[in-house]
Formats: C-alpha cells, structure tokens, sequence
C-alpha cells in the first residue's frame, strides 16, 4: 500500500463539530502511515503502547512512527515494528528547530496527538498529516483542540488508558482485551536472573514519585519491606532512579529497615528495571511511573493512592490492590466527597499521604500473595 492510498471517508472531511459521531468512517481502508504524538510520561507512554498495539493488531501493514521523550524512549524503543523519533525535552527551541528538520519531507495519513501540553502542540504542528485527531473539546486543555481537525468521543470520567483507547475507537478498531508485548534483551534478563535467582517470592519497592507530595514515608516502607521478610520470607528489593530524592529516600529507609533489603536504587536501566519487575512477585509504589511499567509484565502492584485518584491513574490491571485514600483526602483537605471534585483533581498537600497506613499496605501485601501462593 502506498502512503496516502487510503480513502478518508467522505462525510468526515472538514467536520470538526459535526458529525463527530461517526468516527468509523474517518477512514474508509487502513492508513499507510501513522504517526503517534506522545512524548511523556513513563506511565503515560504505557498506556499509549496498548494503543499502539491494538492497532498494530487491525492494521498490520501500516506503517507506525512514534515521536516520544527521549527519557521515555529507553523503555519504549524495546517495542518492535515502530520507528521512534526521541524529543530532548530539555532542548528547547534548538531541539524544535531539530525535530522540524527531521519532519520537513514527512508525510503521514494519520496524526493521532494523545498528549495534553503545549509543547507537544508545537511539534503536532510539524507533523503534516491531513487527519489530526485529538481529544474532545471538553479534556483538549492547553489549546490542543487548535492543532486538531477531529477529535475523539467524549465518554465521562474514565480511566486514562480508556481515555486513549478512545483515539482507536474513533478509528473503528474493534475493541480487544489489551495488550503490551515488550520484549525484554537477553541482558536485560541476565540481570533480573541475576538478583532474583529462583523462585523466593519478591517484593519491589519502589519508593518515590516525580511528584514529591505523593511520597510515603520512609519508615513506612521500612515497615511494610520488615513485613515481607517476616510474614512471608520475601526477599525485598529497593529500584528507583538514581536521582538525589531517590537516593535519599532509599537510605532513609534501609536505616529504618531491621531485615536490610537490596539496594539497587540507581544501578538499573529501564528495561533491566521491567525484567526485574518480569521476575517479582510484587511492587509497592505510590502513583508513578514504575506502577504503570509493572502492569507491562503482569506484576501485582500495591499502589498508594491518597494524591491522586486510583479510579483515574492507578495501575490498569490491579486497581484492586491499590490502598485507596483518596476519598479520606477529599474530605480532609477538601470538605469534599470525591464525586463532587473535578475528575482530574490531584490532592498534592503536605500529609496527605499520612492517610495511608502500615497496617492498610501490609494488609494489601497478605491478599496478594494468598492469591498468588493459594
């Protein structure tokens, strides 16, 4: 199929308003080329490779470019079959000039612009395509609904991996339970072989969030990782990057531990951290990135969810594990029921995540792995 040999159906040419229903017929055959607009964050890119790989799914002979964030692309790059262009996020005007270069001579049947932010706005506007398909006018904040000409059904309050499964529903792609397939290098194994040898149960800890207000406490996970060793005879693995927070929170809690878990806080790349994840038991972490990447492998994750709301950002396949406080937090904070709070709403405040006990994670911890061990 050549690029440009699709059919755009003609009842959705020119609508932006109207007729947004019918988004089936946005295109009558599948494209020859697409192109993908996600640049950031860990967790959001996993949720666009489900995307991704249910349309790979429908159309196997189109052709996929993702244009993604340069940290993001050490994970993602281990997903075959798709042409990455990597984004320094921290280049600035210099790294724009770049990427316009490298888009000049492009040409795309399809723009499917899945990130809410200016800056990958500007970048939607280098990409020449003549479908541009973004959110619906209501979630389309920071303007993106200028640089689109189609956008996506408005369903409620949902969960954000459902909210981008809507780009593929615009397009007719039949539903399908969802899937990632990244494939792990040999190295990457090696390592995880490495420090989880056989078949000891093992818990991940992964301690901290970009967003500093959504961190528990150091003596806390000291506590739940005493737990696992204890009650259950867990090896217990500290990861996370090597960043100053991460550092410090790491050696805040291997002070506090008793039984003193592994220390690899720093020491992994992204795919040697997903391999590791491939071979553990579970992971307890707040609202982060790592939450989303052990959803990639199947991991159990214990998230701690008081910040933000785990019906709309926790991890995909294991919202029952979740310790949700954010109920507790909208009344605390906010003399709110969370039903009466705007979807989006993060509750970022000093103590929040207080709300979350020992005994709550500890208790999440026993139900997971009377599930996997029963």
């Amino acid at each position: 199929m050549r690029e440009g040999s699709y059919r755009i159906a003609p009842d959705s040419v020119g609508m932006r308003s109207s007729g947004m229903s019918s988004f089936s017929k946005l295109l009558n055959s599948p494209p020859a080329s697409v192109c993908l607009l996600r640049l950031s964050a860990i967790g959001d890119t996993c949720h666009a490779l489900a995307v991704l790989r249910r349309l790979q799914a429908a159309w196997p002979a189109t052709r996929f470019t993702w244009i993604i964030g340069k940290f993001e692309h050490k994970l993602m790059q281990l997903a075959p079959d798709v042409e990455f262009i990597s984004y320094d996020k921290k280049g600035g005007l210099r790294e724009l000039r770049r990427l316009r270069g490298l888009l000049a001579q492009r040409r795309f049947d399809l723009l499917l612009h899945m990130q809410l932010a200016l800056r990958a706005s500007a970048i939607a506007a280098l990409v020449r395509a003549p479908i541009k398909l973004g959110f619906d006018r209501r979630r389309a904040r920071e303007l993106q609904w200028l640089f689109t000409n189609r956008r996506i059904a408005d369903r409620g309050n949902e969960h954000v991996l459902d909210g981008l499964f809507g780009f593929a529903d615009a397009l007719g792609v039949a539903a399908s339970p969802p899937r990632w397939d990244l494939p792990l290098p040999a190295s990457a194994c090696a390592y995880a072989q490495k420090l989880i040898p056989d078949t000891q149960p093992t818990l991940l800890i992964s301690a901290c969030s970009s967003h500093a207000l959504r961190n528990w406490r150091a003596e806390r996970y000291a506590a739940v990782a005493d737990h696992a060793a204890a009650a259950h005879g867990m090896r217990v693995i500290l990861c996370g990057g090597p960043g100053p927070s991460e550092r410090a929170m790491a050696a805040a809690i291997l002070a506090a531990c008793q039984r003193q878990p592994l220390d690899q806080v720093g020491k992994d790349t992204l795919p040697e951290l997903l391999a590791l994840m491939a071979r553990a038991t579970a992971i307890v972490t707040p609202d982060s990135g790592p939450a989303h990447m052990g959803t990639l492998v199947g991991l159990p994750v214990i998230g701690l969810y008081a910040a933000t709301n785990p019906a709309r950002s926790g991890p995909y396949l294991s919202r029952a594990h979740c310790v949700d406080r954010y109920p507790d937090a909208a009344r605390t904070f906010l003399g709110r029921e969370p039903e009466e709070l705007p979807w989006t709403t993060k509750i970022e405040r000093p103590g929040v995540m207080d709300l979350i006990t020992t005994d709550d994670v500890c208790a999440r911890l026993d139900a997971v792995l009377a599930t996997v061990t029963g």
